[in-house]
């Protein structure tokens, strides 16, 4: 097992680390672009690598949670000649023979978001922790009886740890009964969506929702409000700009789990230049506290943005 440490011990040793040389070339490979998550993990190892070397080459692909994709990429990205991988696995285990090409080229893999068998170093959020604070609140909500669904997702670690999260929550409310707890929304709103209509259609009485992400929350909501089943509240893990919004309006979103995305990029490639300069380290874990966020705190929440540098001054 990788030692574990949280995030601001871990950030304070990093923030001190003395480096051999900046990187210059890293290759990042994401679940989706179109997903404001991962286009701040991208833009966090971006100006990162940048800070440490203005002429890094960062190159970032999409892999959209295919296995096949990821494995092209990742070997178009070994014919780039990148020093460092910084891997959203599609698929937390079948992903181990993908790390195994990129070690034996040279190349350091940091797995980010997700686990992945092999890697040199993770940085994630504590998904568990997000789990259990999302169903706990939900649970509260519904006053500790009632009916709840659990909207699973893609074949990643981050996915099972926040479903495990929830249902270690549950076991504390006996009188709750889980309808569902395997089916796939896919990680995206359309898959949130159908996945939420066949629930409605099976089950009579839906009183709380948790869907791995806020995507998949705000896609369940919209198919609670069209069917008019008013007593389903949802929850979702992200805390992003669409959910913010959500909570800010009415609807049936009641709560989200706050994730850093800027700070997870940036500190995996803090983690892998010092992997680079330390070849025997063991594999290192970073897990990024969470932040559960409700309709009563929405309006002290700073946002994803809030996460981001401030801009350079402007030249006097």
């Amino acid at each position: 097992m990788m030692p574990s440490r949280f995030f601001a011990c871990c950030w304070l040793s990093l923030a001190g680390a003395v480096y051999a040389a900046p990187l210059s070339r890293i290759g990042v490979s994401v679940g989706a672009l179109d997903n404001p998550f991962y286009q701040l993990v991208a833009r966090g190892a971006l100006n990162e690598a940048r800070a440490a070397n203005p002429n890094a080459q960062v190159t970032t692909l999409s892999a959209n949670f295919s296995l096949e994709r990821q494995e092209e990429q990742v070997r178009q990205l070994l014919r780039q000649q990148v020093e460092l991988i910084l891997l959203v696995a599609a698929d937390s285990k079948a992903v181990a023979p993908l790390v195994r090409i990129a070690h034996q080229a040279g190349v350091r893999v940091v797995a980010v978001d997700v686990d992945a068998p092999g890697v040199d170093g993770t940085v994630k959020s504590d998904n568990v922790q997000a789990g259990a604070l999302a169903c706990r609140y939900l649970a509260e909500q519904m006053h500790g009886h009632g009916t709840m669904v659990i909207q699973n997702g893609p074949p990643v670690s981050s996915v099972w740890d926040r479903v495990a999260g929830c249902r270690r929550s549950l076991a504390a409310f006996p009188k709750i009964r889980l309808l569902s707890h395997q089916e796939s929304g896919m990680a995206s709103s359309w898959g949130g969506k159908r996945l939420m209509e066949r629930h409605l259609r099976r089950y009579p009485m839906i009183n709380g929702v948790f869907s791995c992400n806020d995507r998949q929350a705000l896609g369940a909501e919209q198919a609670a409000r069209e069917a008019g089943r008013k007593e389903v509240m949802v929850a979702g893990v992200d805390g992003s700009p669409d959910i913010e919004k959500a909570l800010r309006a009415q609807n049936q979103i009641v709560a989200s789990v706050s994730q850093a995305p800027y700070a997870i990029g940036a500190e995996a490639v803090k983690l892998g230049r010092q992997l680079l300069d330390k070849p025997n380290a063991k594999p290192s874990l970073v897990l990024v506290p969470v932040q559960l966020i409700t309709r009563a705190n929405i309006g002290a929440y700073q946002g994803w943005q809030s996460q981001l540098p401030p801009a350079p001054a402007a030249a006097r």
